[in-house]
């Protein structure tokens, strides 16, 4: 999962986009970059780490320019190379930078594609250059000197007809302006924005609505599943549908984990369907264990706090803080190998003993995914005191890989991976489990929005919505996501270049 933003103003932009990547940080920790544009030039920085760690005041004093684009990223892949930070670029034709949240299912057959047809050579093994690289390549072909809005558009056409998976692109063209375009299924999310500067506008799009408005920028919308949007270097604003039968199939995982909850996701309040979620989840609990001992409910901090406070007033009983939580440690879903995470679970967090000391605790959680954090939150709760631990889930088990741009482990990572609740509240420690069913946390997302009928379910279900996920690509992701794997990455330092 990563982070995008793009903004074409009437000055310079880099420190909007330096601080909406700020604002956007929870999407990914492993690299930042920004690049903009000034008299037919492009000018970067990228590296590890995060963004604070990425830009200091001279990387910012060279970044000029009336428009730019920015990334922070994590490591789909397993790979923390500062090789494989975004925006990337092309020099031909025209000058092309990109950057992308999201996979793509068909990568391998892009790449060979790309060498054998379009003569195209890619230096890393990110999905992302073999976008950029397409998205060059059918520019390439209109071999046109001078191209106008349509060229692009049917560029954007041409890619959604060879790409497969779930993306949202921001790119930028040299000169030209700032293209920004959302796969045919609108997996993955972005939106755009506008504000007024002495009766000028300035566009924004990213990845989610609380970046424009932590820039002042009004939301518009959401871009429609498959379409493009184009911002001109004079801030003339175009758009078109780009795919051939696009439709809304949104990752659900979105509003489960991944986005703020002050954000707004197609039309849904994330804060608003997570409060649903908690709705649903304290329904199935007394359903499961209506004469409850539970004296007190604690969530793991901190994207369960708006689930868990409802689940805690439903069943009338006490909502406390039990733990503390050290912000100056990243979110351990994407620390990349399971001896980090074990470390920084720890780390991260503190119980205050006084809350748990002979009571019987409800601990919620947004989701379980390798069960490494709940077994070792579930025991740091016994050793502060606890009697009983139970545990609750505001999603249902996930049980298989989300190969649309979230970094999950390989199938026998999971601790759902065939096993029983009960069995899996053995294997975390809880005395019971309870998990939150598909049906309601899908009802929980579309009440929000009626007309999103469906969504990509996938790493709960197994069903994935390009229909292209076989056992082949299983083995494939397997190689690259599970903790073997990631331990191979290496780092590399970036600095500033003019292109």
């Amino acid at each position: 999962m990563c982070g995008i933003v793009g903004i074409v103003g009437q000055s310079s932009v880099s420190l909007d986009i330096y601080e909406a990547l700020l604002v956007l940080q929870h999407r990914g920790q492993d690299a930042a970059g920004i690049m903009t544009c000034k008299d037919g030039k492009f000018y970067m920085r990228k590296g590890n780490g995060q963004v604070r760690d990425v830009f200091y005041s001279q990387h910012m004093d060279r970044l000029v320019g009336n428009m730019g684009i920015g990334h922070v990223r994590y490591p789909t892949a397993g790979c923390s190379s500062s090789l494989e930070a975004q925006p990337f670029y092309v020099n031909s034709p025209y000058g092309i930078a990109l950057a992308h949240n999201g996979n793509l299912t068909n990568t391998e057959k892009l790449k060979a594609d790309l060498f054998q047809e379009d003569l195209r050579h890619l230096n890393t093994e990110s999905d992302t250059e073999a976008l950029l690289n397409v998205l060059a390549h059918e520019l390439h072909a209109l071999a046109k000197p001078v191209f106008d809005t349509k060229d692009i558009f049917d560029a954007v056409s041409a890619l959604h007809k060879r790409c497969r998976g779930g993306y949202a692109v921001i790119a930028m063209i040299v000169g030209k302006g700032v293209l920004a375009f959302r796969d045919p299924l609108g997996i993955r999310p972005v939106v755009y924005g506008k504000r007024e500067i002495n009766g000028q506008t300035e566009y924004m799009v990213a990845s989610e609505s609380v970046a424009l408005h932590a820039q002042g920028f009004e939301l518009v919308r959401d871009l429609m599943p498959g379409e493009a949007v184009f911002i001109d270097s004079n801030c003339n604003f175009h758009s078109q549908q780009c795919a051939e039968n696009p439709q809304l199939k949104p990752c659900i995982f979105e509003y489960v984990y991944f986005a703020r909850p002050d954000s707004i996701l197609d039309h849904v309040s994330v804060y608003k369907a997570r409060l649903r979620m908690g709705q649903t989840l304290v329904k199935k609990i007394l359903r499961e264990h209506p004469e409850h001992d539970i004296d007190v409910v604690i969530p793991i901090p901190d994207t369960s706090r708006t689930a868990a406070l409802e689940v805690a007033f439903h069943l009338d009983v006490k909502y406390r803080e039990g733990f503390i939580k050290n912000r100056y440690i990243g979110r351990t879903f994407i620390m990349p190998g399971q001896q980090e995470r074990k470390k920084s679970v720890r780390q991260k967090l503190n119980p205050i003993d006084l809350e748990f000391k002979g009571k019987n605790v409800l601990l919620v959680d947004d989701s379980i995914v390798r069960g490494t954090t709940s077994r070792q939150i579930i025991q740091m709760a016994r050793e502060a005191g606890a009697n009983k631990v139970y545990m609750a889930s505001a999603a249902p088990p996930v049980r298989f890989p989300n190969v649309y741009g979230i970094d999950m482990p390989a199938i026998e990572e999971f601790v759902a991976h065939n096993r029983t609740v009960e069995e899996i509240a053995k294997e975390i420690g809880a005395d019971w489990l309870v998990y939150q069913d598909l049906e309601d946390l899908i009802e929980s997302v579309r009440k929000g929005n009626k007309n999103l009928q469906e969504f990509d379910c996938s790493c709960f279900d197994g069903k994935y919505v390009t229909n292209d996920v076989d056992a082949e690509y299983f083995m494939r992701l397997e190689n690259t996501r599970n903790d073997a794997a990631k331990s191979r990455g290496t780092a590399q330092s970036a600095d500033t270049v003019e292109l």
